[in-house]
C-alpha cells in the first residue's frame, strides 16, 4: 500500500492540491490498491476528532485571539521599543523581542507575523529600513512563537508522540530565548553595518513603567499556563479553557477593550485556524494508519540503524530530511506525517522524545520562511510590498542563526531536557 500512497500524494502536491486533500488522495489510492473499502477512510478521518486533549488546540488559539483583539499589541510594541529601541536598528530588535513576548500569548507564528508585521514593517520602512530587510526580520523572528509556550505545534507533537505537553512547554523556553537572542545579536550587527537608526520611544522610564504595568496581565498568561500545569492543578485541555477565561477577564475588565465585534472577530479567526489544523490532523491520521499497518516506521528505523552506525549521523540525516520536507509541507502537516516515524527512529538510538520534539518544531519552522511554502515569508513580503527574491537574500543571516541553534539543540540534550 505504501508505494501508491507516496506516488499519488507527491503527484497531487506537485499539482498544487492542498496538503490535506493530497493526503486523502494518497490514502484512498493505498486502500483501493490493497482492495480495502473506502469506508475505512471515513472511519480514520473521524477517529482523531474524538480526542479530549485535542480540545486544547482551539481553546489556546481562542485565548490568543482574544488577547490580541484589543490594544494589547500596542502595549507590547511600546514595551519592547522602550527596552531595545535605543540600540542601533531598534525597530528590528523590537520585532524580535515582540515575538518572544507575543509567542507566549498567541502560540502561532502566522498570527505573530501578521500582527507584528502590520504594526512594525510600515514604520521600519519610513525610518529607512530596506523593505526586504524589514520583511526578513518579521518572517524569521515570528517563528520564535512556535517554541515559546503555549505552542500549537508542540501540542500536536505531544499528542502524536505521547509525550507530556508540560515537559515540551518547559523544554521550549530556553531554545526559544536562545533563538531570539541569536537573531537579536545578528540584527544588531547588520544594523551597525547598514547604519540603521535608533528608535527610542519618547517618555523615558515613566512611560516604560506605565506601559509595562498595563502589559503585565497579558504577559503573565504563559506563566499562568506553565504554573497551572506544573503544579498539577489541571490538564492541558482544562488549562486551555482557563486561559480563555483569563483572556476574557483581562480584555473585558483590565483593558476594557473587549467589544462584541472584537469577540466575533476572535471567534471567526479561531474557527478558521482550527478548521485548517483539524483537517490536516484528520487527513494525516489516514496516512498514519496505512504506514502503521505496513510497519513502515519500524522497518525504516531498523534499516537506518543498520545502515548508519553512528547516532550523531542519524540525527544529522533526520535534520536534513526535515529541512527539505519543511520547505514543501506546512508545519502541522509535517509534524503529523514525520512524527510517528521519527519517534520510532529516536527510540532506536536512545534520543529523548522531548529533545526530538524541539528538534522537529525548530527545524520545520525554518520552512515557514523558506519557499515554496513559506507562510510567514509570503505574509511579510506582502506587508512590505517587496519581491520574494530580495527577502530571501536578506534572510541568509537568519538561516545561519536558526541552523546554529538547531545544531545546538540536536547535540546538546541539556538545552531541552534540563
Amino acid at each position: 500500500m505504501t508505494a501508491p500512497l507516496i506516488w499519488v500524494f507527491m503527484f497531487l502536491l506537485v499539482a498544487s492540491v492542498p496538503v490535506a486533500h493530497a493526503m486523502l488522495g494518497g490514502a484512498a489510492a493505498a486502500l483501493l490498491f490493497d482492495g480495502k473499502p473506502l469506508a475505512v477512510l471515513a472511519q480514520r478521518l473521524y477517529t482523531p476528532t474524538q480526542s479530549f486533549p485535542m480540545l486544547a488546540i482551539p481553546f489556546f488559539i481562542l485565548a490568543g485571539n482574544l488577547m490580541m483583539s484589543g490594544r494589547f499589541g500596542d502595549y507590547l510594541v511600546n514595551v519592547a521599543r522602550l527596552l531595545v529601541g535605543r540600540f542601533k536598528g531598534g525597530l528590528g530588535q523590537v520585532s524580535i523581542l515582540g515575538s518572544v513576548m507575543f509567542g507566549g500569548v498567541s502560540g502561532s507564528a502566522v498570527a505573530d507575523a501578521s500582527a507584528l508585521g502590520n504594526a512594525l514593517i510600515p514604520v521600519q520602512k519610513r525610518e529607512g529600513y530596506p523593505a526586504s530587510f524589514a520583511a526578513a526580520i518579521n518572517s524569521a523572528s515570528s517563528t520564535v512563537s512556535v517554541l515559546i509556550p503555549p505552542s500549537i505545534p508542540l501540542i500536536l507533537y505531544g499528542l502524536i508522540a505521547n509525550v507530556s505537553i508540560l515537559d515540551l512547554f518547559i523544554a521550549g523556553i530556553l531554545p526559544g530565548v536562545l533563538l531570539g537572542a541569536g537573531m537579536f545579536v545578528m540584527v544588531m550587527a547588520v544594523a551597525q553595518w547598514r547604519g540603521l537608526p535608533r528608535s527610542p520611544l519618547e517618555g523615558g522610564f515613566a512611560k516604560f513603567k506605565s506601559q509595562l504595568f498595563v502589559s503585565v496581565p497579558a504577559l503573565l498568561m504563559p506563566v499562568f499556563v506553565i504554573g497551572t500545569l506544573r503544579f498539577g492543578v489541571a490538564t492541558p485541555t482544562e488549562v486551555s479553557v482557563m486561559a480563555v477565561a483569563y483572556a476574557l477577564l483581562v480584555s473585558g475588565f483590565v483593558y476594557r477593550d473587549l467589544t462584541l465585534q472584537g469577540l466575533w472577530r476572535a471567534a471567526v479567526a479561531t474557527i478558521i485556524m482550527t478548521g485548517a489544523v483539524m483537517i490536516i490532523i484528520m487527513a494525516s491520521s489516514t496516512i498514519q494508519w496505512v504506514l502503521t499497518a505496513e510497519r513502515v516506521p519500524q522497518e525504516l528505523a531498523g534499516w537506518i540503524v543498520a545502515t548508519i552506525s553512528e547516532p550523531w549521523m542519524i540525527i544529522l540525516a533526520m535534520n536534513l530530511l526535515m529541512l527539505v520536507i519543511g520547505t514543501f509541507l506546512d508545519l502541522p502537516a509535517a509534524i503529523l506525517l514525520l512524527g510517528p516515524i521519527f519517534v520510532t527512529i529516536g527510540q532506536a538510538i536512545g534520543l529523548d522524545a522531548v529533545q526530538l520534539g524541539l528538534m522537529m518544531v525548530l527545524n520545520l519552522s525554518i520552512g515557514l520562511y523558506t519557499p515554496p511554502v513559506g507562510t510567514t515569508l509570503f505574509i511579510s513580503s506582502a506587508i512590505a510590498k517587496v519581491g520574494i527574491g530580495s527577502v530571501i537574500r536578506a534572510l541568509l543571516p537568519f538561516y545561519a542563526v536558526a541552523l546554529l541553534v538547531l545544531i545546538l539543540i540536536s547535540y546538546l540534550p541539556w538545552l531541552t531536557i534540563y
